[in-house]
């Protein structure tokens, strides 16, 4: 009888618990390549596009000159973005890769280790010669094998969050890409126009852009359990004035965490930044819900601005439906009592 084989029998659950994360993590470092290739690929491109555009530009003046000019500009916007998104989606496909190899190491470990133990138990109980002594240690292998297959299955678990969470984040980024709220309703201005921004101006775009990025990442993110209030962002609490001010403190907004949103309101007013006229908002900033910044019954709710377009505004909201999400409202002031700059 070949006891180290009888082990493995009752070993199945396990093993195939190690083998599914062997394979789940070469998938995993072949992906992070490919990622790596292209934000590589991606950034030599934006850089050989704009030395390019230069070069054109410099002995080139009329009437399409400028036209050229802004198409090459968006076309750079949108290599750079990407290569962004690229490299942003390669660590978190490097996260996945070390949770992959770390749980097969574990599961792996706990494979052999439970192999070794029944192995010895079966040899000692065929050493003895009798029946008896030969099903009391199939009885105690058997009774070994659940302790392992239980760390084993938790190893999976935990694995397959990661998995989960890491495809949330790639999620966001891919709409990162695909809905790009700081461009989107804007008009190119003219080379004068562009020419007379001030430098505060572009510093607030490079801002907005990283409020919006920071948010979109965060799209999907739950409370746990449901109904609990319990967040990444905050105290336990209603959440959504946590969820825009943490957000802003990610892009240096000298802000603390305020978990109620008329607080909020009430921190843009103190700084100069706060409006009740809604034609101001724009990308980047926070929009509130109710009446007033008087109490939570009249200042209800808060939400990002990812994008405004016409009379309507796309928000990225913590604590909606508990969890973050992607809305569009009315931009009317039947709903929102004013907004803030960061």
């Amino acid at each position: 009888m070949d006891t180290r084989e009888m082990a493995r029998h009752f070993a199945e659950s396990m093993i195939g618990h190690r083998n599914s994360l062997a394979g789940k993590a070469e998938d995993a470092v072949k992906v992070q390549y490919a990622l790596h290739q292209t934000a590589s690929g991606l950034t030599d491109r934006h850089e050989d596009q704009n030395k390019a555009a230069k070069t054109v530009l410099e002995h080139w003046k009329g009437d399409n000159s400028e036209g050229f000019e802004k198409r090459s500009n968006r076309l750079g916007r949108q290599l750079r973005v990407t290569a962004d998104a690229a490299r942003d989606a390669e660590k978190v496909v490097a996260g996945v890769t070390s949770a992959l190899t770390t749980g097969h190491a574990q599961a792996r470990r706990a494979v052999e280790e439970y192999l070794d133990q029944a192995s010895k138990l079966l040899d000692t109980g065929k050493g003895v010669g009798t029946q008896a002594a030969l099903l009391k240690a199939v009885a105690q292998a058997a009774d070994l094998e659940p302790k392992y297959t239980k760390e084993t299955r938790a190893t999976v678990r935990h694995v397959r969050a990661e998995m989960e969470e890491a495809a949330r984040k790639l999620r966001g980024l891919v709409q990162e890409v695909e809905h790009d709220g700081i461009a989107d309703g804007r008009p190119e201005r003219s080379r004068a126009e562009r020419g007379r921004t001030k430098p505060s101006r572009a510093r607030d775009r490079g801002r907005s852009r990283t409020i919006i990025s920071a948010a979109r990442r965060e799209l999907g993110t739950r409370e746990t359990p449901p109904g609990s209030n319990r967040n990444p962002y905050g105290p336990t609490a209603a959440w959504c004035s946590s969820f825009a001010t943490a957000m802003w403190r990610k892009a240096g907004v000298d802000i603390p965490v305020l978990p109620f949103t008329g607080d909020v309101f009430r921190w843009g007013q103190r700084h100069g930044k706060a409006y009740t006229s809604l034609s101001a908002a724009r990308p980047g900033d926070v929009l509130l819900f109710g009446s007033g910044p008087g109490s939570p019954a009249t200042s209800t709710h808060i939400g990002i601005v990812e994008k405004v377009s016409g009379g309507t505004v796309t928000l990225i909201e913590g604590n909606s439906g508990d969890s973050v999400r992607r809305n569009t409202h009315k931009l009317s002031s039947a709903t929102f009592y004013g907004g803030v700059h960061p």
